[in-house]
């Protein structure tokens, strides 16, 4: 969770994904243009029961805090299970995800009803709003997708971003140029489902030629990095600029979930295990300097200590140095909520374990880097990141947002730790 302080008393605190953070500067400017004053706005999250929590929470404390303001409840909670929130005797309108950025949401309006969420199902049109970047001091993010065809088991977030829709390919380079000449030298594509982009645009372009499009019509782009990918969905483009274009961050983080077939299966998943040690084998194959993170469910429904097996061997099998781990959360509604639930305690027992196995592997790509000189995006005075994610500690004096060549002299087991090369 984040929290930043808005124009004239309006406060946007953020629940979850990049995404989220991204359409929280969307709602901030949309509130501004609004005239919106002494306000709370909640976007919250729905990946899990505690995400929701975690807002009820904070909305509670707001009440207590800001007895006179405004708050107001939008995002994919929201959205979701609106009643939930509208039933909060603390919550003044809940806004639902196509609500949130729309011209006059925030504005007073006389008797307007309390709750306003339409149908996400029902978004049908090509996303060109899309675009507008979300920049830290560092690097800047391009939504250039949102929402899900897909139905994993496990997942509510379509029923909270509704079917995917993509902003066009002319309008998304404009934007990256746009960033580069205010000084970017990092932009991140970003979406719900990024792989899928295109596939409601005239002519299904691919995300690999999208990324092609970028990489040769903004030249002066030092760095493209790809958010979250999907395992059964890297084009053939994609796979050609992995190989032939060094602008391209040699890293994917890819939506695994898990490691056992079966397990795969009842997710409703579109890859096997085979599938993705065999992508990675692919992509490592073309560009050796590659780096994978990825998703990972630990106690999802039915898993036995078999199948969990399959998914902690993957860790290493696969050849994996960052993790995102999740114990299993049921969302009501997903199919998965219904099927036969692991004890709470093995699922955390799980999830520890497989967080141990993610740290192992972590220290295995830092003793890689040492003795190595990396180009490192200078995130904030101490701390740069690494073309293939690596973070990297460092001491002495570098520019916030440019990218800068450090000798990896050491690592602390999270992060290497390097200098700042001297100019030649």
């Amino acid at each position: 969770m984040s929290d930043g302080a808005g124009g004239e008393g309006v406060d946007v605190v953020t629940f979850g994904c990049r995404l989220n953070a991204y359409e929280s500067e969307v709602v901030r400017a949309r509130a501004a243009k609004d005239g919106l004053v002494d306000a709370v706005v909640f976007n919250t999250c729905a990946v899990t029961a505690e995400a929701v929590r975690q807002a009820r929470q904070a909305i509670r404390k707001a009440r207590r805090e800001r007895p006179g303001a405004t708050l107001i409840v939008t995002g994919c909670a929201a959205q979701i299970d609106p009643a939930a929130f509208a039933a909060m005797s603390e919550v003044d309108l809940v806004l639902g995800n196509a609500e949130k950025s729309a011209p006059g949401a925030y504005a007073p309006q006389a008797d307007a009803p309390r709750v306003r969420v339409n149908d996400i199902m029902s978004v049908r049109e090509t996303a060109g709003h899309l675009i507008d970047g979300l920049k830290d001091r560092a690097r800047a993010y391009v939504e250039i997708q949102n929402g899900c065809d897909h139905r994993c088991t496990f997942c509510i977030i379509p029923f909270g971003r509704g079917n995917s829709r993509s902003a066009a390919a002319g309008d998304i380079v404009e934007q990256v140029r746009r960033l580069v000449a205010q000084g970017y030298a990092e932009v991140v594509l970003t979406g719900v489902d990024l792989t899928s982009w295109g596939a409601d645009l005239p002519g299904q372009p691919s995300l690999g030629q999208l990324t092609a499009r970028i990489l040769k019509l903004v030249p002066e782009l030092p760095r493209l990095r790809l958010s979250s990918i999907d395992a059964a969905e890297i084009d053939a483009d994609l796979m050609r600029c992995l190989a032939e274009e060094a602008r391209l961050a040699p890293y994917l983080h890819l939506s695994l979930q898990a490691g056992d077939d079966m397990i795969l299966k009842r997710m409703k998943r579109r890859h096997s295990r085979a599938d993705a040690l065999k992508l990675i084998a692919d992509v490592r194959a073309v560009r050796p300097d590659i780096t994978f993170g990825a998703d990972l469910i630990a106690g999802f429904p039915t898993e036995t200590a078999a199948m969990f097996g399959n998914t902690l061997a993957l860790v290493e099998e696969a050849g994996l140095s960052f993790l995102h781990v999740f114990p299993y959360s049921a969302r009501p509604g997903t199919p998965a909520a219904r099927m036969p639930p692991i004890a709470r305690a093995e699922v955390k027992s799980r999830a520890a374990r497989l967080r141990a196995a993610g740290d192992a592997a972590l220290a295995r790509h830092l003793v890689r880097q040492v003795g190595r000189v990396v180009e490192a995006l200078v995130e904030r005075p101490g701390l740069a990141r690494a073309a293939d994610f690596t973070e990297v500690a460092f001491a002495g004096e570098a520019v916030v947002g440019a990218i800068t060549p450090m000798r990896i002299t050491d690592h602390d087991g999270r992060r290497a730790i390097g200098t700042p090369c001297p100019p030649p």
